[in-house]
């Protein structure tokens, strides 16, 4: 079922197309996907096509639309992303729209073409070897996070202080044990971020929380988001690390899961006044699953 068309947006998705690509006089206009933005997607009579964004209300709490910018002009940059037109102050964006679009679900995206399409994305986003300087210090945010649900009286779960205390045992082990060095990346490659564009290239979307950050953070959100087995996640990470996974490769993934879980538990709390109670449950997968993968991790 498509999503309702919002009139107010109307004026400034004219607006904005007419600062780029220069013309407003579209002939279609299709509302996407999106949890807390609203995108667009506009046709116009000579064939081209548009992405346009607006943001969502309360996302300038959680995201710095600076930092997004400079992190989605990296990533057209290496190809990985569609072609940039604008990028407004408060995040308003048009690119080009992807030809040939296949957004990926978690079932598409368990196809070993498709996961080695991502890894080589995100191999190379890694690899690129730039320092945006764009931060992404998950526990820092986590702190913000916890911050504004406190100021907005947002209720915590009762067993989230002693679930805290775990995870950062767990950060203090991987951290003297494995490479955690930053990288570029994404940090929130949902399976609706990622695009291919017919049978050969694989874009990756949305760049709100890119920053510096550890790599197999990545790698551990596009397990966690396609639901991956442990067949799947040593699929990707050889072709992510170009030769077979160590145990300490694969221990250095689940912690991440559990840091991607930890930190988004948190994020999801922080837009219940906002969102309502879908925001509180999917707060609490998120939790539920956090613990299972503490779980899981002291088995090893």
């Amino acid at each position: 079922m498509a999503k309702e068309i919002l009139k107010q947006d109307l004026g400034t998705v004219a607006k904005l197309l007419s600062i780029a690509p220069g013309k407003s006089d579209y002939t279609e206009i299709e509302r996407m996907g999106g949890l807390t933005n609203r995108t667009y997607k506009v046709s116009f009579a000579d064939g081209s096509e548009y992405a346009v964004r607006i943001p969502g209300e309360g996302t300038e709490e959680l995201i710095c639309r600076k930092n997004e910018q400079k992190s989605t002009e990296l990533a057209c940059n290496l190809g990985i992303d569609a072609e940039l037109l604008y990028f407004g102050e408060n995040g308003d964006k048009v690119s080009l729209l992807i030809s040939n679009a296949d957004t990926m679900s978690a079932d598409t995206m368990k196809n070993p073409l498709h996961i080695k399409k991502a890894a080589d994305v995100l191999r190379r986003l890694h690899k690129s070897a730039v320092d945006t300087g764009v931060p992404f210090e998950v526990f820092s945010m986590a702190s913000g996070y916890e911050k504004i649900i406190n100021d907005k009286n947002v209720p915590m779960f009762s067993d989230y202080e002693a679930v805290k205390v775990k995870v950062m045992e767990i950060k203090s082990e991987i951290d003297a044990t494995c490479n955690t060095e930053n990288a570029p990346c994404h940090n929130d490659p949902l399976c609706e971020n990622w695009v291919m564009s017919g049978s050969e290239r694989m874009y990756l979307i949305d760049w709100e929380y890119a920053g510096m950050n550890d790599g197999f953070w990545d790698l551990a959100a596009v397990s966690i988001e396609a639901v991956y087995k442990k067949q799947h996640d040593e699929l990707l990470l050889s072709e992510y690390l170009q030769r077979e996974p160590t145990d300490a490769d694969m221990r250095h993934l689940l912690a991440n899961k559990i840091y991607v879980d930890f930190l988004w538990t948190l994020w999801a709390k922080a837009r219940v006044p906002y969102d309502g109670q879908p925001m509180e449950d999917w707060a609490q997968e998120r939790f539920e699953r956090l613990k299972g993968f503490i779980a899981e991790l002291d088995a090893l």
